[in-house]
């Protein structure tokens, strides 16, 4: 293992070798030396993400913003039919399209980022 440096972001070949074992967790009691080997990740289930899906971006000009009230069509940088982009925290995930969930919008993911590329750009 690496020293740390003053990142406090974990070193991403780290981050790899402990996402790809996937060998269970040694029991309460087992070796020290096995324990040390595998960190226990389950701590980072409950930690909070931000997700965000975005439609599409669009820049415009103060005056512009300052007009704009109700039915005011604001024109986007995609397509109709273009595939959303999934953010986790400001990262890209994944890629995908608008359903309907009963009264309520979700996204279906048809594309996402693979581990190696999220891993990546962590930093």
């Amino acid at each position: 293992m690496k020293t740390p440096t003053n990142n406090s972001r974990p070193d991403p070949e780290e981050i790899k070798e402990l996402l790809k074992d996937d060998s269970p967790s040694p029991p309460l009691g087992g070796s020290a030396t096995q324990s040390n080997k595998r960190r226990n990740l389950d701590f980072l289930y409950d930690i909070p993400l931000n997700i965000s899906v975005e439609v599409g971006r669009s820049k415009i000009k103060l005056k512009d913003l300052l007009k704009m009230g109700e039915g005011y069509v604001l024109e986007l940088d995609k397509l109709a039919g273009e595939p959303l982009d999934l953010y986790v925290n400001s990262k890209l995930i994944a890629k995908g399209e608008a359903v309907m969930v009963g009264e309520k919008f979700g996204i279906r993911l048809i594309d996402v980022v693979s581990t190696a590329d999220r891993l990546e750009n962590l930093g």
